[in-house]
């Protein structure tokens, strides 16, 4: 048999500038050899459009809810991690919105409770089985790219100004709800249901995973430089109140505890840029 480095090709690409604000970046993965290759991606609170060119892909959540692939899905925002698995033969090219981007392309698509979802429905027309069979005759996997930049053009709404500086928000000393409020004349409720109607998630829900990506972070640099972990400075360094905190967290965003992610890396896959 192959090696996995052999048999699983994945990788990212970048966006022009024109579209920065919108996509994170595009991911293309694809399996050539003769076994299915089971991957973990983690969450990365974005909302993703997944093509699928080849064989059927099969993706299964934490709660082993599994959902087949055949040629366009939405899933997100991403809020656990889930297992993907590329059967031979499988090809696939992943869309990654950032901040409120699902919401600023397809309007009232509510993201907390119709994902995933077949993304024709979003804009009530059969558009994307129509974009799949033009991106499925596109051999180069940076021309497929460019096509779906094309086709999203006219579908790219203004952003609204609350979502706007909720996006911007950079402040870790500040409460972002409670700022914005002030600073728009809102209620905190108003700000906080804007953020959950345009993102699909809570400014707690936010805060939480970002404390978590620093672990993870700050794990990957130790494990880069070959070097023993240190769990009680990862705690510190990250605002943990314990060891049991911080295992509670792997388990709620990826269903591993901290050890067994230093076990598995090389089958995990971080989407994000965040």
């Amino acid at each position: 048999m192959k090696s996995d480095d052999q048999t699983y090709r994945g990788y990212r690409l970048s966006v022009a500038s024109e579209f920065e604000a919108v996509f994170s970046h595009f991911y293309f993965a694809e399996n050539d050899s003769a076994q299915a290759i089971t991957k973990t991606l983690l969450p990365s609170f974005q909302t993703i459009m997944v093509f699928n060119f080849g064989t059927k892909s099969r993706l299964v959540s934490n709660a082993q809810n599994e959902i087949e692939v055949d040629k366009c899905i939405v899933l997100g925002p991403l809020k656990s991690a889930f297992e993907y698995t590329l059967s031979p033969g499988a090809q696939i090219l992943v869309v990654n919105f950032k901040d409120d981007a699902f919401y600023r392309f397809f309007g009232k698509a509510f993201l907390s409770d119709h994902l995933p979802m077949n993304p024709d429905e979003a804009v009530e027309e059969n558009c994307f089985t129509y974009l799949w069979h033009q991106l499925k005759a596109i051999p180069s996997v940076s021309d497929r790219v460019n096509c779906i930049l094309d086709f999203c053009r006219p579908y790219l709404k203004l952003q609204h100004t609350t979502a706007a500086l909720l996006a911007d928000f950079k402040d870790n000393t500040r409460n972002p709800i409670k700022s914005i409020a002030e600073e728009t004349g809102q209620t905190e409720r108003n700000v906080q249901l804007m953020q959950k109607k345009h993102f699909g998630y809570s400014s707690k829900e936010l805060s939480r995973y970002q404390r978590f990506v620093k672990a993870i972070g700050l794990i990957q640099n130790v494990l880069s430089s070959s070097k023993k972990v240190d769990w009680f400075e990862i705690i510190e360094e990250c605002g943990y109140y314990d060891q049991s905190q911080l295992i509670k967290d792997f388990k709620h965003f990826i269903n591993l505890s901290p050890r067994n992610f230093v076990r598995f890396q090389q089958d995990i896959c971080q989407a994000s840029d965040k």
